[in-house]
């Protein structure tokens, strides 16, 4: 492992501490009885507290100093005087331990007194302080220049994502986000809570990934032989139970689907679905609507949030939308009463690429997402979808090629999907079927035939309404944030490309390369200063490794960088 000259001094610091009998990483209780906050909103002068945290700046002057310290509450200033620390002849636990051996990013625990500065800051006197854990790496902490200009912040995408535990630290905005996404979900559960309705876990893995069209993860179990999947949806669980004989249950599900990533898709995703019996997909939208309008409020003090550009109100009641006429209002086609041959006309009619596999519910599906979901900023039920789409969704009292489903969308996207559930064995056979045929046809979304779930409804089902409701979207609307990444503590990731392990000769190279990214051949070789055998098999080993390219400029060779 080849460490930095940062990584390098800190290894040296935490011999040094350990040869002076300081263990780096004690295992005992440190007995912290505050925190940052609390020292502020509890503050009296004199107040003795024990707090504990990451040491995040300092300024030494001589004997004394002022700090600041970060633990999970946030940030207090710290005072370190010398005298205070070690008011004895014996000044090393300062000169030595705080000056040398501790650096920024170090967490530490600290007993002091509460005073407050001269300019009015609240802040810990230490008294004594002790090492609970050596940091071993800098941390990429912003700076500011003599103009109060912020550089060096950690903002790459990439580095944040694949760091979580870093962006967590010095980007306290990031925190905020989790906090708010947990009281999103702790006041969905006591609004459901609160209707008498029973929180309850269903398998992850499953011999048959039923309750939704999509492409499935594929395992397999060792001790049964037998494959498995990764749960797509647990709705068929839940309908099981509701067949047993609760009134209401639901699940925050973790759900995993082997398809692309994107601004808005993570392969692993959180889905909140609830079932009640003897209640319909109107009444669904009744309570959907009051409910969001609740989450919108505990989150962020208000129904109205503004998302980018756009100002949103989750006040009830919100419009309701026949997704034919919708696509009728915004394309100019009735699509009602088409045919498969025809829809794909249309379709393409509409410069919408499609193709040979998607059959009439999915041709709409696509037509309404291309040309139609993007206008629904403010919260919109979009209800009564074609048979073709909803193979788990009872049919439409009123006109039997349709059915009782509505979404919900907001901001341009699906947050929430609902139904009047379908508890017609026979009907719900045929409608399996009619995916098997897609299946057969190429769609690899199809939904699988789950013959004990088929089997559940032979006993009865009472007349049910579900709703699932996307949890990583919902936060994303109400934190502001614009893509899916910046909801997830560890988003799924493409592999860490590895950087090349380079030569000593390598180096040299790369170093004279670096100032300006690229340089003559000639000169780079003149000022390199390697043998000819070590110039090639140095080139040869950057060009191999994708650190460098070669450039032709005319009669010149231009050695530069690869971003």
């Amino acid at each position: 492992m080849q460490l930095s000259e940062q990584e390098t001094i800190r290894r040296d610091k935490l011999k040094k501490l350990r040869e002076m009998g300081i263990d780096p990483y004690p295992a005992a209780l440190y007995p912290v009885n505050a925190t940052s906050k609390s020292s502020k909103e509890d503050y009296k002068d004199g107040k003795k507290v024990v707090i504990a945290g990451r040491l995040m700046s300092r300024r030494i002057q001589g004997k004394a100093s002022f700090a600041e310290l970060q633990d999970s509450a946030g940030r207090i200033q710290v005072y370190f005087n010398r005298d205070e620390i070690c008011p004895g002849e014996d000044k090393s636990h300062y000169n030595d331990i705080y000056k040398k051996l501790l650096d920024i990013g170090d967490i530490i625990g600290i007993e002091g007194e509460l005073f407050t500065t001269q300019v009015g800051e609240k802040t810990v006197m230490v008294k004594s302080f002790r090492m609970l854990s050596k940091a071993l790496r800098p941390l990429p902490l912003p700076k500011k220049d003599a103009e109060g200009h912020v550089f060096d912040e950690f903002n790459d995408p990439e580095q944040r994502y694949r760091q979580r535990y870093v962006d967590l630290v010095v980007n306290p905005k990031v925190k905020e986000t989790f906090i708010k996404r947990t009281k999103i979900t702790n006041t969905i559960r006591q609004f459901y809570n609160d209707m008498g309705y029973l929180e309850v876990e269903t398998p992850i893995l499953q011999p048959i990934p039923g309750g939704a069209a999509a492409r499935p993860f594929l395992t397999h179990h060792n001790a049964l032989n037998i494959p498995l999947y990764l749960r797509i949806a647990n709705e068929l669980y839940l309908k099981r139970l509701i067949v047993g004989g609760f009134d209401g249950v639901y699940e925050f599900s973790k759900d995993f689907r082997n398809e692309g990533m994107d601004r808005t898709h993570n392969p692993e995703f959180t889905v909140m679905e609830l079932y009640v019996a003897y209640k319909d997909y109107h009444w669904m939208m009744d309570t959907t609507e009051k409910l969001l309008e609740k989450v919108a409020i505990e989150a962020n003090g208000s129904s109205k949030i503004t998302v980018g550009k756009n100002e949103i109100e989750f006040k009830a009641p919100y419009p309701r939308i026949p997704i034919l006429e919708s696509i009728k209002i915004h394309t100019g086609f009735d699509v009602a009463d088409m045919e498969e041959d025809e829809l794909r006309e249309t379709a393409k009619k509409l410069h919408i690429e499609v193709d040979g596999t998607m059959g009439v519910g999915k041709l709409i599906d696509t037509i309404f997402g291309e040309k139609c979901e993007h206008h629904y900023i403010q919260p919109t039920f979009i209800t009564d979808y074609p048979k073709e789409m909803s193979p788990l969704t009872k049919q439409h009292r009123d006109n039997p090629a349709l059915t009782e489903r509505f979404e919900l969308f907001a901001n341009g996207k699906e947050i929430a999907n609902a139904y009047s559930e379908l508890n017609d064995p026979i009907d719900q056979r045929e409608r399996f079927e009619d995916q098997l045929k897609l299946s057969e046809k190429g769609d690899d979304e199809a939904m699988f035939i789950d013959q004990d779930f088929l089997r559940a409804l032979e006993y009865g089902m009472p007349p049910t309404s579900g709703i699932g409701i996307g949890i990583d979207r919902l936060v994303m609307l109400l934190t502001n944030n614009a893509s899916i990444q910046e909801v997830l503590f560890f988003p799924q990731m493409r592999p860490e490309k590895k950087a090349p392990e380079l030569t000593d000769e390598e180096k040299a190279i790369v170093a004279l390369l670096k100032p300006t990214g690229g340089m003559d051949l000639d000169e780079l070789k003149s000022q390199v200063g390697l043998s000819g055998k070590k110039w090639d098999k140095s080139m040869k080993g950057l060009t191999k490794q994708g650190v460098i390219k070669v450039v032709v400029d005319g009669n010149t060779k231009i050695v530069a960088l690869k971003s």
